[in-house]
C-alpha cells in the first residue's frame, strides 16, 4: 500500500458499500517523500498500530466515526485494545473507494482533473490531507512556504510572522492534496473545489479536525507530551457522512515535543537534513518543479545513507515507550520516554 504499511483486502468496497481490509504496520520508515528508506526501526510497526488503535477507540467513545474495526490478535481474531494480550501490527478497518485524479498536460504543464468529485460521490476517500497546527516547531514546512512565497500570513490566519517554537492560542488549520505525485498545499477554497465539497461539509471537516486535535492533545498531555501538529485523512461513508480513515495520533502522523525535544519522526528528518542526500533531494524537487516533472526522484543523484545504529535504538525505544505510556500498558520492555530522551540528548553531543 505504501512506504510504511501494507494493506490486505478482505472484501473490496463497492459503489454502495464499504469493504474490509487489514493494515499491516511495518518497521519501515519514510522521510521527505522518498519512500522506503535503507533501515528498519525495531518495534515501530507494532507501536504505531497500538497507538493508532488507542486514539481511534478514544475518538469512537466521543461519538466520532472512524473506519477502525479492531486489532487482529495472535489467533487472527479482531479484538479491542483492552482485549489484546500481546502486541500486534495488524489492524482491521473498513475500506472506502479511492478515486485518483486524472492527469493531463496543458502547455507542457501537468494538470490534475478532479471532475469526478463534482458528482457528490459517496463511499470514497476525500483527496485531501488535513492538518492542524497548535504551534510551529523548528522544521515545520510553514517557515519554508512563507519564505518561498507559497503561502501568506492571511492564508494561515496569522496576524504576525511566526518564529520557531511559537504556540498559538487558536490552532491553524492547513490542507494539502493527498493523491498527487507530490503533496501540494492548497487554500481552503481550492480544497473545497477539487473535492466537490459544499460549505456545510467543509465546516464539518474543520469540526472533526478540531475534535481530533483536542482528543490527541488531551491523550498525550497526560504523559508530558505537547501536541504541536498532526494530520488526518477523511472519507465519506455510504450516506456521504464523514469518517476518519488511515490512522491518527501516532509519531508518524503527529509532531510531539517533550521537554523541548522532538518525540516523532522529526528525529529522523533532523538526522537526514545534515546529509548530502538531503541537499540532493531538495535540489531534485526544485528542478522537477521547474521542469514540471512529477518524477523528481529520478533527478536525485544520491541514495539515502543508513542511520547510525545508536540512533536506530533510540528511535525504536521512543516509539515503543510512547505507546506504553499513552496506552497505560507495558506492551514493550523499554525505558520511559524521559530516559530515552535523555539518551537522545547525550547522543546529540557525542
Amino acid at each position: 500500500m505504501g512506504s510504511v504499511k501494507d494493506l490486505k483486502i478482505i472484501e473490496k468496497p463497492s459503489e454502495q458499500n464499504m469493504g474490509i481490509g487489514r493494515f499491516h504496520f511495518s518497521d519501515r520508515y519514510s522521510v521527505f517523500d522518498w519512500g522506503e528508506m535503507p533501515d528498519q526501526i525495531n518495534g515501530k510497526g507494532e507501536a504505531l498500530c497500538l497507538m493508532g488503535a488507542y486514539c481511534f477507540e478514544q475518538l469512537e467513545a466521543k461519538g466520532i466515526t472512524t473506519h477502525y474495526r479492531g486489532l487482529v490478535n495472535e489467533h487472527g481474531k479482531t479484538v479491542t485494545l483492552k482485549e489484546l494480550d500481546f502486541p500486534t501490527n495488524n489492524m482491521e478497518v473498513n475500506l472506502v473507494n479511492v478515486f485518483h485524479p486524472k492527469t493531463r498536460k496543458i502547455n507542457g504543464k501537468i494538470e490534475y482533473d478532479y471532475g469526478q468529485y463534482d458528482k457528490k460521490i459517496k463511499n470514497c476517500l476525500i483527496p485531501l490531507e488535513i492538518i492542524y497546527r497548535n504551534g510551529l516547531p523548528e522544521g515545520s514546512s510553514v517557515f519554508r512556504r512563507l519564505k518561498q512565497g507559497k503561502t501568506t500570513l492571511k492564508d494561515l490566519g496569522l496576524d504576525h510572522y511566526p518564529v520557531p517554537g511559537e504556540h498559538f492560542s487558536k490552532p491553524i488549520f492547513d490542507v494539502s492534496t493527498k493523491l498527487e505525485d507530490k503533496d501540494r498545499y492548497l487554500t481552503w477554497e481550492n480544497a473545497k473545489k477539487i473535492s466537490g465539497l459544499d460549505d456545510k461539509e467543509l465546516a464539518a471537516i474543520k469540526s472533526v479536525l478540531s475534535e481530533v486535535n483536542s482528543t490527541i492533545t488531551n491523550i498525550v498531555s497526560e504523559v508530558g507530551l505537547i501536541n504541536e501538529d498532526g494530520k488526518i485523512e477523511l472519507g465519506f461513508d455510504e450516506l456521504r457522512k464523514l469518517i476518519i480513515v488511515d490512522v491518527v495520533g501516532t509519531l508518524d502522523e503527529c509532531r510531539f515535543m517533550y521537554e523541548g525535544m522532538h518525540v516523532s519522526k522529526e528525529i529522523l528528518r533532523k538526522f537526514y537534513k545534515n546529509t548530502a542526500w538531503y541537499n540532493a533531494v531538495e535540489n531534485a524537487k526544485k528542478v522537477a518543479e521547474e521542469q514540471n516533472n512529477p518524477n523528481w526522484k529520478t533527478l536525485s543523484k544520491l541514495n539515502p545513507p543508513k542511520l547510525d545504529s545508536k540512533l536506530i535504538d533510540i528511535v525504536s525505544g521512543m516509539y515503543m515507550a510512547t505507546t506504553n505510556e499513552i496506552t497505560k500498558r507495558k506492551f514493550f520492555d523499554v525505558d520511559s520516554i524521559h530516559k530515552i530522551i535523555e539518551d537522545y540528548k547525550k547522543y546529540l553531543v557525542e
